[in-house]
C-alpha cells in the first residue's frame, strides 16, 4: 500500500486557549534551528499529533525568508511525520507540538530536516519517557 504524505488542517494547532495553553504549560527543548515546546492533553481527537510552525520577525527580518522557513519546515514535518506517527497512539492522548525558529538568518532544507528529524527522535523518547514514570 502507498503511504500517503499530507499535511491537512486538523494537524495545526488552531485556537486562542489551546495555543496559549501550549506555551504556558508545555514543556521544551532545543532542536536547532527550532525551539519544540510540546504539551500532552487527555482530548480525544481523530489525530494524534498537532502541529504550529513560528518564524519570528525579530529573528527572520524578510518576510520572504520568513514565508520560505515556513514552507520548508511544513515539508520536513510532512515528510518525515510517519517517524513519529509509526508508533500508535494511546486513547484519549493527544500532543500538541510547537516549532519555534531561533535561527538568525534562513536555513537550508538539509539543515532544516536535520532539525526536524532530531525533533521528532527527542520527542519520541520525551513522550516514552513520560509513559514509564
Amino acid at each position: 500500500m502507498e503511504q500517503r504524505f499530507r499535511f491537512t488542517k486538523k494537524e495545526r494547532v488552531t485556537g486562542e486557549k489551546r495555543i496559549e495553553a501550549l506555551f504556558a504549560q508545555g514543556r521544551s527543548f532545543m532542536s536547532y534551528p527550532f525551539r519544540v515546546v510540546y504539551l500532552e492533553t487527555m482530548q480525544n481527537r481523530t489525530i494524534p499529533l498537532s502541529i504550529l510552525i513560528s518564524i519570528p520577525k525579530k529573528r527572520i527580518k524578510s518576510a520572504v525568508d520568513r514565508n520560505r522557513m515556513k514552507r520548508l519546515t511544513r515539508e520536513a514535518y510532512r515528510l518525515n511525520k510517519h517517524l513519529f506517527l509509526s508508533r500508535k497512539a494511546e486513547e484519549n492522548k493527544h500532543l500538541d507540538v510547537a516549532f519555534i525558529c531561533v535561527a538568525d538568518k534562513p536555513c537550508d532544507y538539509a539543515t532544516v530536516e536535520k532539525g526536524m528529524l532530531k525533533a521528532i527522535k527527542e520527542l519520541n523518547y520525551r513522550i516514552e519517557e513520560s509513559k514509564q514514570c
